[in-house]
């Protein structure tokens, strides 16, 4: 099983990931915690990543490639995953599905959007700031990663609509509410490996 979740920031993607990858046995394979552990152990990718990640701007293709290429391949082949933060942009996802069309069971199978209102997502953030201490947290941060979603990942929802694998997900219920309209949804395309 090969997935993908997309939605704004706080709308609970990893949340949503983590159970999925735990329900389906596949890897959970979130860009953006890689790209933290890449910068918190000073790796050169992640000195590369550290400002843009603290501004809340997207990490260039190019490192997000050459970090999760690999990772992506190597779940593939260990009965699948499911991404989280990437591919973020259409740049991304045309480059992604380009060298999927070469390597045989790589390509994405089904990809989960979560549809949250902006005033709950500010919420959540804000809370998850305060738990967690997370610096891109901040309503500044936040704004602009909004803004960052809307122009940069938001046209990635018609791209994978007009391939018939997109799949919209009420992300304002309680948590396994939620899981359990993905669990339905996922399980309706009869996607086997």
């Amino acid at each position: 099983m090969r997935l993908l979740m997309v939605a704004y920031p706080g709308a609970g993607k990893g949340t949503q990931a983590e159970m999925l990858a735990a329900h389906y046995r596949i890897a959970h394979l979130s860009s953006g915690a890689l790209l933290r552990a890449e910068v918190n152990s000073g790796t050169r990718i992640g000195k590369l990543a550290a400002d843009y990640l603290r501004r809340g701007d997207l990490v260039p293709d190019e490192l997000v490639f050459e970090m999760m290429r690999i990772r992506v391949l190597e779940a593939a082949r260990h009965g699948g995953y499911v991404l989280d933060g990437f591919p973020r942009t259409i740049h991304q996802a045309e480059a992604a599905y380009s060298v999927a069309q070469e390597i045989e069971d790589v390509e994405l199978q089904a990809v989960v959007y979560l549809k949250v209102g902006q005033n709950e997502l500010r919420q959540r953030l804000r809370a998850r700031a305060g738990h967690e201490g997370r610096t891109d947290d901040d309503d500044i941060a936040i704004a602009h990663r909004f803004e960052v979603f809307e122009t940069e990942t938001e046209p990635l929802l018609a791209f994978y609509a007009g391939r018939g694998i997109l799949l919209e997900i009420n992300g304002e219920q309680p948590v396994g509410d939620v899981f359990g309209d993905i669990i339905s949804a996922v399980d309706s395309l009869h996607i086997s490996g």
